[in-house]
C-alpha cells in the first residue's frame, strides 16, 4: 500500500495581487515543476504551525496565514499526497530560494503559463476562478 504523505502548500499574495510560484530544483522529487512552497506536516502538529515553519525554512520569510483553501489528494505513482493549500501573506521578510530552483510572482490569469507539478494543479485551477 502506497504512503499517504501530509503536505501544507502556502499560497502567498502580494500587493500587487500576485501569486508566489516556485520551481522544483532538479535534485528534488517530481524535478522541474512548479508548486506552491510548503512542506510536511509533522507528528503532533497542526497545519497552520506546519506551514509558518516550512515557509521559514524553505524561503527565509514569515508569513501569516489567512484561510484555508485548498484540500486535495492526488496519487502519484510511488506515493499519495494530501495538498492542503492554505492563502497567506508575507509578515516579515522577502521570500527567498533555498531547495527552490528560482521563484516568481505572477497573476492568477498566467498560472497555467507554467508547467504545475499534478498535486497543485487543482489550487491552481482554483486560483485561475476567482479572477
Amino acid at each position: 500500500m502506497k504512503k499517504t504523505v501530509k503536505v501544507v502548500a502556502a499560497i502567498i499574495e502580494n500587493e500587487q495581487n500576485e501569486i508566489l510560484c516556485a520551481l522544483r530544483s532538479p535534485e528534488m522529487a517530481i524535478p522541474n515543476m512548479w508548486e506552491f512552497p510548503g512542506g510536511k506536516v509533522e507528528k503532533n502538529e497542526d497545519i497552520y504551525s506546519a506551514l509558518v515553519r516550512e515557509i521559514k525554512e524553505e524561503l527565509d520569510c514569515t508569513i501569516e496565514t489567512i484561510d484555508l483553501f485548498n484540500d486535495h489528494t492526488h496519487e502519484y505513482d510511488s506515493f499519495i499526497i494530501n495538498l492542503i493549500a492554505i492563502k497567506c501573506k508575507v509578515a516579515q521578510g522577502n521570500p527567498t530560494p533555498s531547495e527552490h530552483s528560482t521563484l516568481i510572482w505572477l497573476k492568477r490569469e498566467n498560472l497555467d503559463s507554467l508547467k504545475w507539478a499534478p498535486a497543485d494543479i487543482p489550487a491552481v485551477e482554483q486560483l485561475i476562478g476567482e479572477y
